[in-house]
């Protein structure tokens, strides 16, 4: 069955430990994570590109060869003079991530100046995803560009995944992300929250409010993370189902498990699966990248139960 999925956001370089003290340089950011994990996991007759903006200087060049490397395509991205990709270093303590961000130059937050070429990309698509921190990093105008073109994918007929993965720190305004977070849900038809997130930002008292919350939104599809309780599903008009998270064997670096859920969940979808077995899938992948450093691990660390 042959598809297209394109995942719309900022890539950026990561900077990330490594031994003897050491720094190793990669190229990770939610939306380019969940099109790498995609990638892995969709049939082979699936296409994923990924659509952005960058520079012109050579760590773009780098960048770009790298998506093309993982089989993600770099053909509809941006590239813009004077500008350069932002960057991140992770900071861990027990597992658990913290960031340090410079993104002032990020030519990422110009990804949507161009609405033809970002219509353009949408129309070619059969699934799109895009994620709170998409919509934190563009200007307002920009914001309404992006999410104007999501109504039109959902309208027809698209399958718009959103995460909203919200990140207090990307936003001026704690009332204005809130409300471009639900704004961005109303435009998809499948949403993708990290309860935690939820709970701390909008105020949820459980699992279910979210998905009540996001539902009432307009989504036809919620699927809510929660760490090692799981995921708790309700698609469309199927009872709500819990999933429960896998075993972790040890817990080294948190930075992708819900981006890696994220992308192998929608590849399983895109394949067939039912949403349980996707998501019962995504969770032994997830399981296995949170043992590995680095926000993209290589398919031959995964176990062997999470690959095709």
């Amino acid at each position: 069955m042959k598809g297209s999925m394109l995942s719309i956001g900022e890539c950026m370089v990561e900077l990330m430990q490594a031994e003897g003290g050491m720094l190793r340089k990669g190229y990770a950011g939610d939306t380019f994570n969940t099109a790498y994990y995609a990638r892995l996991f969709l049939p082979a007759d699936w296409t994923v590109d990924y659509f952005t903006a960058v520079g012109t200087d050579v760590v773009s060049d780098e960048m770009l060869a790298f998506m093309e490397d993982t089989g993600v395509r770099t053909a509809r991205i941006r590239r813009l003079e004077g500008l350069m990709p932002g960057l991140y270093m992770i900071h861990l303590k027990d597992g658990e991530r913290s960031f340090s961000y410079w993104r002032s130059t990020s030519a990422a937050k110009r990804l949507a100046d161009d609405p033809d070429r970002l219509r353009s990309a949408i129309e070619a698509a059969d699934v799109v995803f895009f994620s709170g921190i998409t919509l934190a990093i563009l200007a307002p105008d920009a914001v309404e560009t992006l999410l104007s073109e999501m109504r039109r994918a959902k309208a027809g007929g698209k399958r718009v995944a959103f995460d909203p993965n919200i990140r207090p720190r990307l936003w001026d305004d704690a009332a204005r992300m809130r409300a471009t977070i639900e704004a961005g849900a109303r435009a998809a038809t499948m949403v993708l929250p990290s309860y935690d997130d939820e709970a701390a930002h909008f105020g949820d008292a459980s699992v279910g409010a979210t998905i009540e919350r996001y539902r009432a939104l307009g989504a036809e599809d919620v699927a809510v993370k929660d760490g090692a309780n799981g995921v708790t599903l309700e698609f469309g008009k199927e009872a709500r189902l819990h999933v429960p998270a896998a075993p972790v064997s040890r817990i080294v670096d948190t930075t992708s498990a819900g981006d890696s859920f994220n992308g192998s969940f929608l590849a399983r979808l895109a394949a067939g699966d039912r949403p349980a077995d996707a998501a019962a899938f995504a969770a032994r992948v997830a399981a296995a990248v949170i043992g590995h450093h680095g926000a993209l691990v290589e398919r031959k660390k995964l176990p062997a139960d999470s690959m095709m």
